[in-house]
C-alpha cells in the first residue's frame, strides 16, 4: 500500500550558483536514500528561491520485508562434543539469540553455524526524521551558515517546514523546525504563514500565493516572454542558458520586462555593456540589427499590477554602473597602453614579476616566428624585419590592459580591453587582434587565435607559464591542477593542429629550456605527450600506436592519427588486419634500426617475388598524406596472404630465414614510421 508523501523544506533565499552546482546532486541524493532505506518509488523533487521540495505520489506505507543471513564459524570451532564453545557462543550474541536456536549451513565447502533472520519493514514515516537530516546532510553546498543558538549547518536558515501525508503531519523536526501544515506564498501577497487543508491543495495556495513551484515551468515562462518581447519590439535577446538558470533559481514569478538606458554608453565596447549588465544585474543583453542596442532585459520576481516601476527601478541602477565603465574607460584611453606598474606583480612564487613574464614571453615569441617566419610572412605579406618589430610591440603590450582601471573592474575582461585600447591608439592590426586572441583557447571547443602571428603570442604566453612551473616544481598532480597547466598543452595542441604548424616538443624543449633553472625536462615531455594522448578523439589504441612510432611533433601525431583512425573505423578493416598483425608478430623482436638487406637471388618462392615487387612498387612512390600512404601499406594484404600460404619464413636455412625475416621486418619498418601497428587493438 502506498500513500502520498509531500515534503516543503522552507529558508531564506538560496544563493542561486551554489544551488545550481548541485542541484542535480540533491536529486541523486534522495533517490539513493529512498533505496538504502528499501523505500525505492518515482518522486518529484523541484525548487524556488524559498524551498526545496519533494513529491510522491505513491510512497509505499512499509518498508520492504527483509531476511539478513549470518555465517558464524565452522561447526568444529563453535560446538565441541555437543556443547557451544567461546566461539559458538559469541556468534549467537552477534545473532541476538540463544545458541539452542542457531541453525547449520554450508560456505565455502564446510558446515557452519548459521541464523537467517527475518526483518518485518518499518513504517515509512518513522523513518523520514532520520532520512531527511541525511539528506540535508548531503547537501555539499560550500560556504555554509550558523543561526541563532544551533550550532548545525545549512546554507541558509530554515524557517517553516512541512512533512505531510494523505492524512496526517509527520512529526520531524529539522534546526528546530517542526513539521506543520503551514506554507509561506510570494512576500508581495503576504509575510504570513498560510494554512493548507491537505497536500492535494498545496499546489493551488502556491499558485494563488504568486509561487511558480516547478523551475522548469518558470523557464519555459520567461522563454516564452522573450519570445513575445522580440516579437512586439523587433529585437533579439541574449539567450544565455547559465543566466537563465540562474534567474529561474533566484525567482518565484518570473517577469521578463524591457528596459533602455542612454545611447550614450554604446560609445563603450559591448563586452563592457553586457558584462556590466549580466554580471553585476543579471540583466539580458538586446541586439538591434546585428548591433547591441540600449535596451536590456530584466527578469523580475515582483507581483504587481503595474511593472512600470520595476522597469524604472531598474534603469536607475544600471546607470550608475555603465557611467562606471564610461568613465574607465576614457579615462584609460587617455592614459594610453603602459606595462609601467607590472614589474611590481608578482607572477608566481620563483618565476618572478608579470614584467618578468613578458620578457621570457618575448624570447619565445621571437624563436617561434623564426621557425614560422615564412608561413606568417605568407599570411601577412610582411616583412622578416617588420613582422619581429610588431611581434616585440604585440608581446610588449598584450599584459598592459592588467594596469587599466576597467580590467581592475572587470577582471574577465583582460586582452579584451587591451585589444579596444590598442586598435583605438592606431597600433597595427596584427598586434592589436594579437593582444585581443592572446588567452585563446579559453576552454575545449572555444575559439582559436584566427592568424598565425596572433598563435605564436597565445602559444608563448601558455610555454612560458609550463616551462616556468615545471621549472620551480609546480607540477599537476592526480585531478589537481591548479595553474590550468593541462589546459595550455590542450591550447597549444588545437593551435598547432588547425594552423598546420611543425611542432617538435623536443625540438622546441631544447630551444626554450634555456631560460630557466635546470629541470626534469622528461616530466614536462611526458605530461605534453599525456595530454596529446587525451585530447584526441580517435580509438587509443590508434594513438598509442602513433606514439610508439617515435613520433614527437604534434602536428604529426595529430596527422598520422587521423588517417590511421579513418581506416581502422572502415567496416571491413577488422577481418583484414589479422595479416598486418602477424607481420607484426613476427617482426616485434627485429632491430628495425639495423639494416634490413633483402637479397633477391635468395628467394625461391614466387610468392617472395611478387610480394617484395609489391613492397618496392609502394616505397617508391610518393603520396600527397598520411592515410593514401597507409591505404597502399594495407594494399599489401593479397601479395602477404599468398606469402604466408606458401612460405615458411623460419626456414632451416639461416640465410634464407634472415633474407625473409627482412622482407616481413621492412614492411613492418614502413608501417611503424607512422604507427606501430603491434599497438593496434580492435
Amino acid at each position: 500500500m502506498t500513500h502520498a508523501l509531500l515534503i516543503e523544506i522552507g529558508v531564506e533565499e538560496l544563493p542561486a550558483l551554489p544551488l545550481l552546482k548541485i542541484v542535480s546532486n540533491i536529486e541523486k541524493s534522495w533517490a539513493t536514500l529512498l533505496k538504502t532505506y528499501k523505500l525505492s518509488t518515482d518522486f518529484t523533487f523541484v525548487y524556488t528561491p524559498r524551498r526545496l521540495v519533494l513529491k510522491h505520489e505513491a510512497m509505499p506505507l512499509y518498508q520492504e520485508d527483509s531476511s539478513i543471513e549470518f555465517f558464524g564459524p565452522p561447526l568444529a570451532v563453535g560446538v565441541k562434543e555437543g556443547n557451544a564453545t567461546k566461539a559458538g557462543e559469541g556468534f549467537a550474541r552477534k545473532c541476538g539469540v540463544a545458541f539452542v536456536d542457531l541453525g547449520r549451513g554450508e560456505k565455502n565447502g564446510k558446515e557452519v553455524l548459521y541464523y537467517k533472520k527475518e526483518e518485518k519493514g518499518a513504517k515509512s514515516t518513522s523513518l523520514l526524521q532520520e532520512m531527511l537530516e541525511k539528506w540535508l546532510a548531503s547537501m555539499a553546498f560550500g560556504k555554509m551558515m550558523r543561526w541563532g543558538e544551533g550550532k548545525d549547518e545549512f546554507i541558509r536558515p530554515l524557517r517553516w517546514l512541512q512533512v505531510r501525508t494523505d492524512t496526517e503531519v509527520v512529526a520531524v523536526t529539522l534546526f528546530g523546525v517542526k513539521s506543520d501544515s503551514k506554507t509561506y506564498v510570494h512576500r508581495m501577497v503576504s509575510y504570513d504563514a498560510i494554512e493548507v487543508a491537505s497536500i492535494m491543495d498545496y499546489d493551488e495556495v502556491l499558485q494563488e500565493g504568486a509561487v511558480m513551484l516547478d523551475p522548469r515551468k518558470r523557464k519555459a515562462l520567461i522563454l516564452a516572454e522573450f519570445d513575445a518581447l522580440e516579437s512586439e519590439y523587433a529585437v533579439l535577446i541574449e539567450r544565455d542558458e547559465a543566466l537563465i538558470a540562474e534567474v529561474v533559481a533566484i525567482t518565484e514569478n518570473p517577469k521578463a520586462l524591457l528596459g533602455t538606458f542612454d545611447a550614450l554608453f554604446l560609445t563603450l565596447p559591448p563586452e563592457v555593456i553586457i558584462t556590466s549588465m549580466k554580471e553585476h544585474q543579471r540583466y539580458f543583453p538586446v541586439f538591434e540589427e546585428g548591433k547591441i542596442s540600449n535596451k536590456f532585459v530584466v527578469v523580475s520576481n515582483a507581483y504587481t499590477q503595474d511593472y512600470s516601476k520595476v522597469i524604472q527601478g531598474n534603469e536607475r541602477v544600471l546607470k550608475p554602473r555603465l557611467a562606471d565603465g564610461l568613465f574607465f574607460y576614457q579615462n584609460d584611453l587617455k592614459m594610453g597602453l603602459d606595462t609601467q606598474g607590472l614589474e611590481k606583480v608578482q607572477f608566481i612564487d620563483g618565476l618572478g614579476t608579470l614584467a618578468d613574464k613578458i620578457k621570457r614571453e618575448r624570447k619565445i615569441a621571437l624563436c617561434l616566428l623564426g621557425l614560422y617566419m615564412e608561413s606568417t610572412k605568407a599570411q601577412t605579406a610582411q616583412s622578416t624585419l617588420w613582422l619581429e618589430t610588431l611581434m616585440e610591440r604585440a608581446i610588449g603590450l598584450a599584459k598592459a590592459d592588467l594596469m587599466s582601471e576597467m580590467v581592475y573592474e572587470f577582471t574577465e575582461l583582460q586582452g579584451l580591453m587591451g585589444y579596444y585600447y590598442a586598435k583605438a591608439l592606431d597600433e597595427d592590426p596584427l598586434v592589436y587582434m594579437a593582444i585581443k586572441e592572446q588567452y585563446m583557447p579559453v576552454g575545449e571547443g572555444a575559439e582559436l587565435p584566427t592568424s598565425i602571428f596572433s598563435a605564436i603570442v597565445a602559444m608563448s604566453a601558455k610555454l612560458d607559464t609550463l616551462f616556468g612551473l615545471f621549472s620551480v616544481g609546480r607540477i599537476p598532480t592526480g585531478s589537481k591542477d591548479p595553474f590550468a597547466l593541462r589546459r595550455a598543452v590542450n591550447g597549444i595542441v588545437r593551435i598547432v593542429n588547425t594552423h598546420d604548424l611543425a611542432f617538435h616538443i623536443d625540438d622546441i624543449i631544447g630551444l626554450l629550456k634555456g631560460e630557466y633553472q635546470d629541470f626534469d625536462t622528461d616530466k614536462l615531455s611526458e605530461f605534453i605527450l599525456e595530454r596529446i594522448n587525451k585530447s584526441l578523439d580517435a580509438n587509443p589504441s590508434v594513438i598509442a600506436g602513433v606514439l610508439a612510432s617515435g613520433e614527437r611533433d604534434i602536428n604529426e601525431i595529430n596527422k598520422k592519427v587521423l588517417a590511421l583512425n579513418s581506416i581502422v573505423l572502415e567496416d571491413t578493416f577488422k577481418e583484414q588486419f589479422s595479416t598486418f598483425k602477424r607481420v607484426a608478430n613476427i617482426s616485434k623482436d627485429m632491430d628495425l634500426n639495423a639494416p634490413l638487406a633483402i637479397d633477391i637471388t635468395l628467394f625461391t618462392e614466387d610468392a617472395e617475388i611478387t610480394l617484395y615487387h609489391a613492397y618496392e612498387k609502394v616505397m617508391n612512390q610518393s603520396y600527397s598524406n598520411y592515410e593514401v600512404q597507409l591505404q597502399a601499406l594495407f594494399g599489401l594484404k593479397h601479395e602477404l596472404d599468398g606469402y604466408f600460404d606458401t612460405v615458411m619464413v623460419n626456414s632451416e636455412d639461416e640465410a634464407l630465414k634472415t633474407n625473409r625475416l627482412h622482407s616481413i621486418g621492412s614492411i613492418y619498418k614502413a608501417f611503424k614510421n607512422i604507427a606501430d601497428i603491434k599497438e593496434i587493438t580492435l
